[in-house]
């Protein structure tokens, strides 16, 4: 089935976008691209060289960079064709406020501005917005080329029609979509990652642990279990045959004791400074674009694992 959206903008190539860029032209889509800093440009190509060995395996065909692709001098000229654009400026409302508003005057009507927030408000941000009901968040998950996940979140004037119409769209290059039921600060895997952020902020304040033990905490537990199952259909299980009715018998009245601290820890030079360390042992000397390639050779087999399990 041909997709309904084949051509697309990209407007800002930082990691995000990049990271976009790089899904669209591997979904045979034709990309203008934008991005006020011309540096941008020799990142994004260096990108889409590296993840390229990586990539054929796993999407199965070839890019062509010179059909496929155009760097624009504009938002204006790369949005005027556009059927979606995805806006992946910094995370500063103001800015997005005014990006998003000057995409609006010059892209068609119709088209859809998907923005790649990682916790802003829809309806804040399509507020200046020419014909707003267009807007959405579309939340991506790093490596945007390989994890499939998408947050879809409307605004108070956002037309549901425009948020399936950006679903289909987002389903057709290979992505699992949410739907919001009503835009939330963060959304949902941000808040869930948030929490666990914090509390391990404190745990290495506090002197229990390094950066590392508390990855290996999570790559060698839940992690392995989170990959398949979650947290809800994870508990479930551990509540044997009563499922998760006895599991809340059972462990609830542990969320009364004080396990956790929600509320964040200074980040003082100390703190700060414990995490650096810690986390220059654990790359062992390896550069960022080596253990990019770790990362994106294992999500591709666990991918793989995930779909020959999937309940």
């Amino acid at each position: 089935m041909p997709n309904s959206i084949n051509k697309v903008a990209v407007i800002g190539t930082g990691v995000i976008g990049t990271g976009w860029v790089i899904r669209f032209l591997y979904n045979k889509k034709i990309i203008n691209i934008y991005d006020p800093n011309i540096k941008q440009k020799k990142f994004l190509l260096e990108e889409i060289k590296r993840v390229e060995p990586i990539l054929k395996k796993f999407y199965k065909n070839k890019i062509n960079i010179k059909k496929q692709l155009k760097f624009c001098t504009s938002i204006k000229e790369a949005v005027a064709e556009a059927e979606l654009i995805q806006e992946n400026a910094p995370e500063n409302e103001k800015l997005k406020k005014k990006i998003i508003r000057e995409i609006s005057l010059h892209s068609k009507k119709d088209s859809i501005i998907a923005s790649s927030s990682s916790g802003l408000l829809p309806t804040k941000i399509q507020s200046k917005c020419i014909n707003p009901k267009r807007v959405i968040i579309a939340h991506p998950f790093n490596p945007v080329y390989l994890l499939p996940l998408v947050e879809l979140v409307r605004g108070k004037e956002t037309d549901k029609k425009n948020i399936f119409k950006a679903q289909k769209f987002y389903v057709e290059i290979g992505m699992k979509t949410i739907i919001l039921k009503k835009e939330l600060p963060g959304y949902l895997s941000d808040r869930l990652q948030e929490s666990m952020w914090r509390e391990s902020l404190h745990i290495i304040n506090e002197g229990y642990a390094s950066t590392k033990d508390l990855d290996d905490a999570i790559i060698y537990g839940p992690g392995l279990r989170w990959s398949i199952m979650g947290t809800f259909l994870t508990f479930h299980l551990a509540g044997g045959e009563m499922g998760m009715k006895h599991m809340l018998e059972q462990f609830g009245p542990a969320l009364k004791l004080p396990w956790t601290k929600l509320k964040a820890p200074n980040l003082t030079k100390s703190l700060k400074n414990k995490i650096i360390k810690g986390t220059k042992i654990q790359s062992k000397n390896k550069s960022i674009k080596n253990l990019s390639n770790i990362r994106d050779n294992f999500l591709i087999d666990l991918q793989k694992l995930l779909k020959k399990y999937k309940i």
